[in-house]
């Protein structure tokens, strides 16, 4: 089955109060490359993450954007100095001492000191972290893919019914072809009729010179390999493995055989199915790039 390299994807999950969110985008690119967009504080899981994109999907540019749920609505999480709220309480005794007066702090009173509590980034539980962003992945992944599968079966649709086009118009040049001899052979006995104002025409030389050009003109083994080409690309489509490097090979193929036949050719109606085919050949190259 084809896939396309183009799709969107997303995947949330939670593990152990850990929630992640991850979204995936891919578009065309010759090779798997990705691009991992992690916060701070899980960048340690950057490796992994690739490497599960990559055991997913044979080609295309992936971007992925994982986000970190944080715990509290801020983001941020109190933290108190413990050390710190001992020195002053150990500073207050003193002060008491010295005063002579009773010694009663409050917690509150410790707690509104400066810096016994700042606000702070809460601390990630990476092993969580990890187990809620491979699920998350995991669901991005099966959507990207499935819309991949989505678009590709369309360009299935479209590759084959050019694919179609381009083995009609084969069979025709090749019906073509032996019509170009004959026409060939008419318009050159004309033509030494005319030159030679009633002498006989040496049928042998003629023959000679209408073997010289049907052997010009010959394109049977541009349309035999352009035909085995032509069924490559089918059993290729139909596949379930990634195939669009072999596909890109075979249309540059197609299009080389596809050129010889025009510029062997003499004849105007094997010409004007050499240029449409030449059109669908380059309209099926413009969907190939499209697949995995």
């Amino acid at each position: 089955m084809l896939r396309s390299m183009t799709g969107f994807g997303a995947g949330r999950a939670t593990s152990e109060g850990e929630e992640v969110l991850v979204e995936l985008r891919s578009v065309n690119h010759k090779f798997c490359e990705v691009k991992v967009r992690l916060p701070r504080e899980l960048a340690a899981l950057d490796g992994v993450t690739a490497k599960a994109v990559k055991e997913r999907l044979a080609r295309g540019a992936v971007e992925v954007f994982v986000k970190r749920q944080s715990a509290s609505a801020a983001g941020t999480v109190p933290v108190v100095d413990l050390a710190l709220v001992r020195e002053y309480r150990r500073a207050m005794s003193q002060i008491a001492h010295e005063a002579g007066t009773p010694d009663v702090v409050s917690v509150a009173e410790l707690a509104s000191q400066p810096g016994v509590i700042r606000l702070d980034e809460p601390t990630v539980n990476l092993e969580q972290a990890s187990r809620a962003l491979e699920r998350a992945l995991d669901q991005a992944l099966t959507a990207l893919v499935e819309m991949r599968k989505v678009e590709g079966e369309a360009i299935r649709t479209d590759l084959l019914s050019r694919l179609a086009l381009v083995e009609v118009a084969t069979r025709e040049v090749e019906a073509l072809v032996p019509k170009a001899i004959e026409l060939y052979r008419a318009r050159l006995t004309e033509r030494i009729a005319d030159l030679s104002k009633g002498i006989g025409v040496d049928a042998q030389r003629l023959a000679q010179e209408v073997a010289f050009f049907a052997e010009r003109t010959d394109v049977a083994e541009e349309t035999t390999r352009l035909a085995s080409h032509l069924s490559q690309f089918r059993g290729l489509v139909a596949a379930n493995e990634p195939a669009g490097r072999k596909l890109d090979f075979l249309v540059q193929e197609m299009h080389r055989e596809v050129n010889t036949t025009g510029s062997k050719s003499q004849h105007p109606e094997i010409s004007t199915r050499v240029v449409a085919m030449k059109a669908e050949l380059e309209r099926i190259r413009e969907q190939v790039q499209n697949v995995e």
